[in-house]
């Protein structure tokens, strides 16, 4: 019951940001902050992503902020399946340990190539808002598109998939679906 009430607020939420630039941006960035918290419940993570049953679910921020004390507030005090949120901030990708959730700041897109194959292999949902479908296209797991002051979900399920993280179905009806091209 409690996740549909979720969802219920973060898509009432979501409905519209608009008004002066620096106020839908900054509206923008707190309903994507509940959308980071959100994902804590609609994904699975295998056992080995985490060192006990009580270790903390860890969402990070990879890059500039754009989510001032926002991500902490959405999650502060709030456990999932009891295990407590934290949030940290990584600067470069190799400072990256345990982490579960991952936004991918727009100040590191000219590295993606990089992270992305940095974090190959790990079970970490790869979380971006980048202009395009470029990032999920390329491996990128959720990316957070602002379509006409709405948040639109689209989703590589398939790079979540191989990196052994389950996205509950959901989750997935209410996103667009793209695959990585083949080479």
């Amino acid at each position: 019951m409690w996740a549909s009430a979720r969802i219920a607020v973060a898509v009432w939420a979501l409905s519209s940001f608009s008004g002066p630039a620096a106020t839908a941006q900054t509206k923008e960035y707190q309903v994507k902050a509940v959308f980071l918290f959100n994902f804590t419940q609609f994904v699975e993570w295998p056992s080995a992503a985490f060192t006990s049953a009580r270790a903390p679910i860890i969402i990070g921020v990879l890059g500039q902020n754009p989510f001032g004390s926002y991500l902490d507030e959405a999650v502060r005090g709030e456990t999932v399946e009891g295990r407590p949120l934290e949030v940290q901030r990584y600067r470069k990708v190799d400072e990256i340990k345990t982490c579960h959730i991952l936004f991918i700041s727009k100040s590191e897109a000219s590295h993606l190539a990089e992270i992305l194959m940095a974090l190959k292999d790990r079970s970490i949902l790869i979380v971006g808002d980048g202009d395009g479908d470029d990032f999920v296209l390329r491996g990128g797991m959720i990316r957070l598109a602002n379509a006409q002051n709405r948040i639109r979900l689209i989703i590589n399920a398939e790079a979540a998939t191989a990196a052994s993280l389950v996205i509950s179905s959901q989750l997935l009806r209410s996103a667009d679906i793209v695959t990585t091209p083949k080479p």
